[in-house]
């Protein structure tokens, strides 16, 4: 990939590589000029003009194209080595072969700078576009808790007296929780912009998945959460891998689950292990996921059509982003009895806890 990139970038490169295939082709044809007719040779140099123009800049084409012309007519039209022509139908030929080799070169890389423009515009339109999605997504997601905090500061200094302890106290976990989600989206910001910059360094330590776990639930059960979350630990051994992102994946697949599962919905969460890999599957007893979108709810900012929650539509797709940093993987099914089950897979190597020692 690193070579192609510096070919198609190199132009003496180009010229060489273009010339060198010229002579290359005419030197293995002319080696079997009586077995094949100069007119085949005209057809697989206009073939290789052709590829060349596909991939190369506009001048080192045209050169090519030049250059394949006067060899043709050099080696393969009589009288041969020389650059005369004899008969009026050769002169045609060549006159033809010449404008047809420029003009195809012209052509073809007009038509693919024209193509590459065209990708350019539309993908800085899906940009704009997302960053759209994102701008009135984040004026809700953050204007909701922002107010939310004015509202009870504002309350508890103007009724600093009168409130009872049960009032305040309420109060308090109003802003706390207005709080954790202001520190969400901010989370959710921070951690998308170091997946678009390619600035993720897998901090690498030995770590109890159970711990992880019920870290994860604790942070999710925090105010009037009234999803019910299982997960009981089991005997695995201890995975070597970047702990904050593990836990990143896992809060916010259920911080998913939370959001788009009635109230009293349940949440199970199993941890396995296999020889290569740390698999942790998280399910809930909701409505699941339409089949036609399950393909796209990895998608930045994508959110299901008519979703009555909110929410900036980047949980789903950091999680799978993070995921892929370990090589790893999430899926996503709907379960027959009902509900929807994600599978986590991160490769990861693991040691048994009791021979464990930190380093």
């Amino acid at each position: 990939m690193y070579l192609f990139k510096n070919i198609n970038e190199n132009r003496s490169l180009q010229f060489l590589i273009g010339i060198g295939a010229v002579l290359l082709i005419s030197f293995i044809f002319y080696l079997f000029i009586d077995f094949i007719g100069y007119h085949v040779v005209a057809l697989v140099l206009l073939l290789m003009v052709s590829i060349l123009a596909m991939f190369f800049k506009i001048l080192p084409v045209v050169i090519v194209a030049v250059l394949s012309a006067l060899t043709w007519n050099f080696l393969f039209i009589q009288p041969q080595l020389t650059f005369k022509i004899n008969t009026p139908e050769d002169a045609l030929l060549f006159l033809m072969y010449f404008v047809i080799a420029v003009m195809n070169a012209v052509f073809t890389t007009k038509i693919r700078k024209a193509e590459a423009q065209a990708r350019k515009r539309k993908e800085k339109e899906k940009t704009i576009h997302l960053y759209n999605t994102l701008f009135n997504s984040l004026s809700h997601e953050l204007k909701t808790p922002i107010a939310a905090i004015i509202g009870s500061v504002d309350t508890l200094k103007e009724n600093t007296q009168k409130l009872s302890e049960e009032n305040t106290m309420d109060l308090y976990n109003e802003i706390e929780i207005a709080g954790n989600r202001l520190n969400g989206q901010v989370k959710n910001l921070l951690n998308m912009s170091r997946l678009e910059s390619g600035a993720i360094s897998l901090q690498l330590n030995w770590y109890d998945i159970n711990e992880i776990i019920y870290n994860v639930i604790d942070h999710n059960q925090i105010g009037d959460n009234k999803h019910r979350i299982i997960y009981h630990s089991k005997d695995l051994p201890l995975f070597q891998f970047d702990g904050t992102l593990i836990e990143q994946i896992l809060h916010n697949i259920i911080h998913n689950a939370i959001q788009y599962t009635p109230e009293g919905s349940t949440i199970k969460i199993d941890a396995t292990a296999t020889d290569l890999a740390c698999i942790i599957k998280i399910s809930d007893n909701g409505n699941g996921f339409p089949e036609e979108y399950i393909e796209r709810v990895f998608e930045k900012f994508y959110r299901l059509p008519k979703s009555v929650t909110g929410g900036t539509g980047l949980g789903l797709s950091i999680a799978q982003g993070f995921a892929q940093a370990y090589n790893g993987k999430i899926e996503l099914r709907n379960k027959v009895e009902g509900g929807a089950e994600f599978t986590i897979t991160i490769p990861a190597k693991m040691t048994d806890p009791k021979h464990y020692q930190n380093e």
